[in-house]
C-alpha cells in the first residue's frame, strides 16, 4: 500500500513558542465510522513524530480524472490542557509526498468551549470553481473597470492602514500579507501570515505537489505575481479594505487556513518566493490570471495545461511564455521588507517638490488620457506647481473630492485607485507602467494618427520642444494624448526636416530620432544670438547658476518694455525678487502665474526677448493678457479681440453664442464666455482672467492655424 508522511508542528499563538505534549489525534472515517486512529504527543521543540500514512496509488490518469481524489483524506485533532481544542478535518495525503501543518495553538480564557473546526475543502483540482476564472463569477471585477462591485466605505478609505505599498515606488517583496478568507464584501476572518507561507499555502491548495519540477514553478511564478500585483497596486487597500487578498478564488486564489503544506512545493518556493513575472518595459508584478483548464476556462495560463507541456519537455518560463507572450519575463526583488504607507505622510500641495510630487505628476498625466479634462503636466519635474495644482483640481471635481488643489490621503488615494484602473494594471491586458519614462526609450508601440495614449503626450512634449528651436517643425498648440492633426502635421514634417520617411506614423526609427534630437537640444549649448535651450527641469526659487542669470536678464529686457516687471539684479539666484517678476511676466503672457519657469514661460520669456531686441514687441497671434481681468461692462480693444476671436470660435462649436465686437462686455458676451469655460472644463464665471484670456487665444490660433 502505497504511503505518504505528515508531521504536526506545534507553537504558541502570536508568540511563535514551541509548545510540547500536545496530543496529536490522527483519524480516518467512513460513513461516520472511525476506520483508522492513532496519537501522539509534541516533543520539547514542538513537533509530533514523522507520521506514515497510507494513501492511494500515485497514478496520473487518477490525477487528471476531476471525479476522482489521488489522495486519502484523514483528520487532525489536538488537545493540551489551559488551551483551545483544534480539529482539522481534510488533510490530503499524497503518495510519496511529505507535508506538515503548522498549528498556533491559543490559551483558553474562557470557562466554557467547543472545539475549534477547520475544514480543508477538497484539492482545488478536484472542485468546481476555477482560480482566478471570470467565468465562474459575473461580479469579478476586471482591472476596476467597474467600481459598482466594489462598495467604498469612505470612513475606512480615508483611513487606510499605512502598511501597503505604493505603487510608483518599486516592487518590494512583503515580509506578511494580509488575507481576507472569504469574497471581499463578506463578513470573514482576516489573517496576517508570512509571504512565503501563503506562497507555500496556495501552491498547496491549487495543484498536486506530484506535478514535474517545471510545471509547480510555472504555477509557482505566476502565484507569487498575482499576488504582489495585488499589493503593488493596492487593489483592495485603495477601496478601503484592511487587507491585501482575499482567499476566494473568483477574485483572487486560494488559501486555506492551517492546511498541511507539501515538502516537494515548499522547497521550491524557498528558492524561488522573490521571482516574478514582468512585461518589458513594464514596472508592475504582471497579473498573472490562470484557472484549472478543464472545469474552468480563462485566457490566462491552464493548470492542467501546465503538466502536458512540463511533460513534453518545456521549462518553467517556456510554459509561461507560450501563455503570457514570449514578453513576459522572469525578474527578482532583493527587497523583502515590511511595506509601509504609499501617503507621503503630509499633504502635498502648491510649492511641494520631491519625487512624491513626480509620481503624482506620473499618475494625473496617466490619468489624463482617460479624462481629457485634466491638462497633462510638463515637464514631469517633481515640482508643484501651478499645472500640477490645476490638474489636482479637475480630478477632485471628477470625482466628487474637495477641489482644495491639495493632494491629502483621501485625494493621493483616490488617484491611485483611478491610475491602476486606466492603466490596467490589475488585469490580463495590463497597459502596464512604464519601468524606464525618464529614458526615452522606444516603448514598442506605435503611435499613429487617431490614438490616445501616454504615450502620445511624451512624442508631444518632445515634438513641441524641438519646434521651439525649429520653425521647420509644426507646432503642437496643448499637450492632449490625442494623436490628431497638428500632431500628425508636426511628425510629417520632422520626419521631412530628418530625412525620414514622411508616413506621419511614430514606429521606432521616428521615436529615437525624435529623442535624440530632443535630448541634443536640452543638452546642448546655446547658439549665438538664438534663446538658450530650455534646460529640461523647471526653475524656481532657491535654484541658481547660468540658467537663472538667463532668465533674469531677460526679464530685465522685457521689463523695458512692461515696467510693471521689476527690474533685477542678475546674479544668477533665483530668490522672492525673480519669482515676483517671473509671475509678473506670467500674467501679463497668459500663463500659469506659479512664479515657475517651466518650459512654456522659458519660450515666451525669451521669444520675448528677442522680439524686443529685434525692435518687434508686438505679437498679434497671441497678445499677452491686459493684466486685469474682462468682466461684465469692461470696454476697450481687448474686450473687441476677444469678441472676435469667440465668434471665429463659435463658426467650429455652435454652443458658443454669436457676439457683437463692439468692445463693450455685455451681458451676450459674458454667455459666450460662460458657454466657452464650460466646454473646456473651466471655472465658468463669465471672466477673461489670464487663464481664459490664454485659452481663447490657444483654441483660436489652433482652428486659424
Amino acid at each position: 500500500m502505497p504511503t505518504g508522511t505528515l508531521q504536526i508542528f506545534t507553537s504558541l499563538a502570536e508568540e511563535a513558542l514551541a509548545l510540547s505534549n500536545v496530543i496529536v489525534r490522527i483519524f480516518k472515517e467512513e460513513d461516520g465510522v472511525i476506520i483508522f486512529e492513532k496519537y501522539y504527543i509534541t516533543d520539547i521543540e514542538g513537533q509530533s513524530p514523522v507520521i506514515t500514512l497510507e494513501t492511494k496509488n500515485r497514478d496520473l490518469s487518477l490525477e487528471e480524472n476531476n471525479s476522482l481524489r489521488p489522495y486519502e483524506i484523514y483528520s487532525v485533532e489536538l488537545f493540551l490542557e489551559g488551551y483551545l481544542s483544534e480539529l482539522i478535518q481534510g488533510v490530503q495525503i499524497f503518495a510519496d509526498e511529505s507535508s506538515v501543518i503548522n498549528i498556533n495553538m491559543i490559551p483558553d480564557i474562557l470557562v466554557n468551549y467547543e472545539t475549534e473546526v477547520e475544514t480543508i475543502p477538497d484539492h482545488h483540482l478536484l472542485t468546481n470553481y476555477g482560480g482566478n476564472n471570470v467565468s465562474q463569477s459575473p461580479t469579478r471585477i476586471q482591472g476596476g473597470n467597474s467600481e459598482q462591485d466594489y462598495k467604498m466605505d469612505e470612513e475606512n478609505y480615508l483611513t487606510t492602514p499605512e502598511r501597503i505599498m505604493f505603487v510608483q515606488k518599486g516592487v518590494v517583496i512583503p515580509r506578511q500579507i494580509r488575507v481576507h478568507l472569504g469574497r471581499p464584501t463578506a463578513k470573514a476572518e482576516d489573517i496576517t501570515v508570512d509571504f512565503i507561507y501563503y506562497i507555500k499555502n496556495v501552491c498547496s491548495s491549487e495543484i498536486y505537489p506530484t506535478w514535474p519540477k517545471e510545471s509547480l514553478l510555472a504555477n509557482i511564478h505566476a502565484q507569487v505575481s498575482l499576488a504582489l500585483n495585488r499589493v503593488y497596486t493596492e487593489w483592495y487597500r485603495s477601496k478601503g479594505y484592511d487587507f491585501d487578498i482575499t482567499n476566494n478564488t473568483a477574485f483572487d486564489q486560494a488559501f486555506v487556513k492551517n492546511r498541511n503544506i507539501f515538502d516537494s512545493i515548499s522547497v521550491l518556493v524557498d528558492d524561488v518566493f522573490n521571482q516574478f513575472l514582468r512585461k518589458r518595459n513594464y514596472a508592475e508584478p504582471f497579473y498573472a490570471e490562470y484557472c484549472d483548464g478543464k472545469i474552468a476556462q480563462c485566457p490566462g495560463m491552464k493548470q492542467w495545461g501546465t503538466l502536458t507541456l512540463a511533460n513534453d519537455g518545456l521549462s518553467a518560463i517556456q510554459i509561461l511564455q507560450f501563455y503570457y507572450g514570449d514578453d513576459v519575463r522572469l525578474v527578482s526583488s532583493d527587497r523583502i521588507e515590511d511595506v509601509k504607507g504609499s501617503y507621503p505622510g503630509t499633504p502635498l500641495r502648491l510649492g511641494s517638490q520631491g519625487p512624491d510630487v513626480y509620481l503624482l505628476q506620473q499618475q494625473l498625466n496617466a490619468i489624463a488620457v482617460n479624462y481629457p479634462l485634466i491638462t497633462p503636466i510638463y515637464p514631469v519635474d517633481g515640482i508643484f506647481g501651478t499645472m500640477t495644482e490645476n490638474a489636482v483640481r479637475i480630478f477632485q471635481k471628477q470625482f466628487n473630492l474637495t477641489q482644495d488643489g491639495v493632494v491629502g490621503k483621501s485625494t493621493w488615494y483616490k488617484i491611485n485607485y483611478i491610475y491602476v484602473a486606466v492603466r490596467k494594471l490589475a488585469e490580463l491586458s495590463s497597459i502596464g507602467r512604464v519601468e524606464n519614462e525618464r529614458s526615452g526609450e522606444w516603448p514598442q508601440v506605435i503611435l499613429k494618427y487617431g490614438d490616445r495614449d501616454l504615450y502620445v503626450q511624451q512624442i508631444q512634449f518632445y515634438l513641441n520642444t524641438i519646434a521651439a528651436y525649429n520653425n521647420a517643425i509644426s507646432p503642437i498648440s496643448n499637450i492632449d494624448s490625442f494623436f490628431g492633426t497638428q500632431t500628425l502635421n508636426a511628425v510629417r514634417s520632422f520626419q521631412k526636416f530628418y530625412g525620414l520617411t514622411v508616413d506621419g506614423i511614430v514606429g521606432e526609427t521616428t521615436w529615437n530620432r525624435i529623442f535624440s534630437i530632443y535630448s541634443d537640444m536640452v543638452n546642448s549649448t546655446n547658439p549665438p544670438n538664438q534663446a538658450p535651450v530650455y534646460p529640461g527641469i523647471a526653475i524656481g526659487l532657491g535654484a541658481s547658476g547660468q540658467d537663472v542669470l538667463n532668465i533674469q536678464e531677460a526679464l530685465n529686457t522685457v521689463g523695458m518694455e512692461y515696467p510693471s516687471i521689476p527690474i533685477l539684479v542678475e546674479d544668477g539666484i533665483f530668490g522672492i525678487r525673480t519669482s515676483e517678476a517671473v509671475v509678473r511676466f506670467q500674467e501679463l503672457f497668459g500663463l500659469d502665474a506659479d512664479g515657475v519657469v517651466g518650459p512654456n514661460t522659458w519660450n515666451a520669456l525669451f521669444e520675448a526677448q528677442n522680439k524686443i531686441i529685434n525692435g518687434d514687441a508686438s505679437s498679434p497671434a497671441f497678445p499677452p493678457y491686459p493684466g486685469t481681468p474682462l468682466r461684465l461692462n469692461s470696454r476697450g480693444d481687448d474686450v473687441a479681440l476677444i469678441q472676435n476671436r469667440l465668434n471665429f470660435i463659435s463658426i467650429y462649436y455652435q454652443n458658443i453664442p454669436n457676439v457683437t465686437a463692439d468692445g463693450i462686455f455685455g451681458v451676450r458676451t459674458q454667455q459666450s464666455v460662460i458657454a466657452f469655460q464650460k466646454m473646456l472644463g473651466l471655472d465658468p464665471d463669465g471672466i477673461v482672467g489670464a487663464q481664459t484670456w490664454n485659452r481663447i487665444n490657444e483654441i483660436f490660433n489652433e482652428l486659424n492655424g
